[in-house]
């Protein structure tokens, strides 16, 4: 099992409104800096910061499901199917764009922190559908607690979220010092970005395969057997990833 870890250099970063928006990419678009272009079905990710406010236009999306997810603050949308909502601290935007959808964000502090997650269905088959609009409010996610941690499933079972990519993701926060283990399945991609804190990763069947992982490090583990990943806390201060989970290999074209 071979870890890989992109730190904030091998990371692409953006910005808009003038810098308003300023953002750090683990997973890029071509000619952005980012390392890792693509995952899988796992197609772009942005970590996005915003101070006050900070605003970008109507532009338009075709095919891919895209979903924004709040960390702090607010995120505004707005869109050509007539859609203002706005979602706060743990709720998630979901646009599945279809044939094709024109959309406005606005991301509002103090100290707004949010990511924009893109995943991709079968382009073609996507092509022909009606794209959709839908908000989920933190409630509505299923949490669980275990002895220092706490897990959301933010997509996966019990999530309300449904998706045609296949994709799962938690939001994952281990107490200083604290364990925990989260399965990984042979024939699947498992990225994590660790977005407080640091900690130590390491295998349940490969207890010396250990590796450091820093607050800001992206992870990306291709599985070649099922094992356990054993994520450990630094003893100083709380441990915080977002897990995403994709086949290694999907049967269309991406």
């Amino acid at each position: 099992m071979q870890t890989l870890v992109y730190g904030p250099t091998l990371q692409a970063k953006g910005a808009f409104d003038g810098g308003n928006i300023t953002e750090q990419k683990p997973i890029g678009f071509s000619g952005e800096g980012s390392v890792v272009k693509r995952v899988s079905t796992l197609f772009y990710w942005a970590w996005a910061h915003a101070q006050h406010d900070g605003y970008i236009p109507l532009h338009p999306h075709q095919a891919f499901e895209i979903m924004t997810y709040v960390v702090a603050g607010k995120a505004e949308h707005g869109d050509t199917l007539g859609t203002k909502s706005t979602i706060g601290a743990g709720g998630v935007q979901l646009m599945q764009t279809g044939s094709g959808v024109s959309h406005e964000e606005r991301f509002i502090g103090p100290d707004m922190e949010g990511f924009q997650i893109w995943f991709e269905p079968p382009i073609q088959d996507a092509l022909k559908t009606m794209p959709t609009y839908h908000q989920f409010e933190h409630e509505d996610f299923p949490a669980r607690a275990g002895e220092g941690f706490t897990q959301k499933t933010v997509i996966g079972e019990g999530s309300p979220i449904a998706i045609v990519a296949d994709a799962r993701m938690w939001d994952v926060e281990i107490a200083p010092g604290a364990v925990y283990r989260h399965p990984v399945e042979d024939g699947r991609t498992l990225t994590a970005l660790a977005i407080r804190g640091d900690g130590i990763w390491s295998y349940a069947g490969q207890p010396d395969n250990r590796t450091d992982v820093k607050h800001k490090d992206f992870v990306l583990v291709r599985a070649d057997r099922a094992d356990e990943v054993v994520l450990s806390a630094k003893p100083d201060a709380p441990l915080r990833l977002i897990l995403i989970d994709v086949p290694t290999a999907v049967d269309y074209a991406l």
